[in-house]
């Protein structure tokens, strides 16, 4: 895998936006104005969102991510080489918490979930 495949899932999602917040080639993916996943300039790895602190710590102890760097301690970093099925339900799971975090008036104005 590499930063065109993470990109090619992530653009699939609903209202999904990409932009580079920070500059210097990072891709950063949003909804509704809110990150859910993002590619660094190292392009090595995507940070994704868990649901929480002991939902990452979970996926670092069994070896499928690390610690995001720079994000809070429920976010993992998961290399390119993960096995795609683990990467597109990170990425799903990821995407399907901030738009649920987002308010019912945000996400009024998004294309619905298929």
């Amino acid at each position: 895998m590499d930063r065109d495949y993470i990109n090619s899932i992530c653009k699939e999602f609903p209202g999904a936006e990409c932009s580079d917040p920070w500059g210097g080639g990072h891709d950063a993916w949003k909804i509704g104005g809110k990150m859910f996943a993002c590619i660094g300039t190292t392009n090595d790895g995507v940070s994704v969102k868990t649901p929480d602190v002991e939902t990452a710590q979970m996926v670092i102890d069994a070896g499928v991510g690390v610690n995001a760097p720079y994000f809070h301690r429920s976010w993992v970093r998961l290399p390119f080489d993960a096995e795609t099925d683990e990467m597109r339900h990170r990425l799903t799971v990821s995407y399907d918490l901030v738009r649920a975090s987002l308010t019912k008036k945000v996400q009024a104005t998004l294309p619905p979930r298929s």
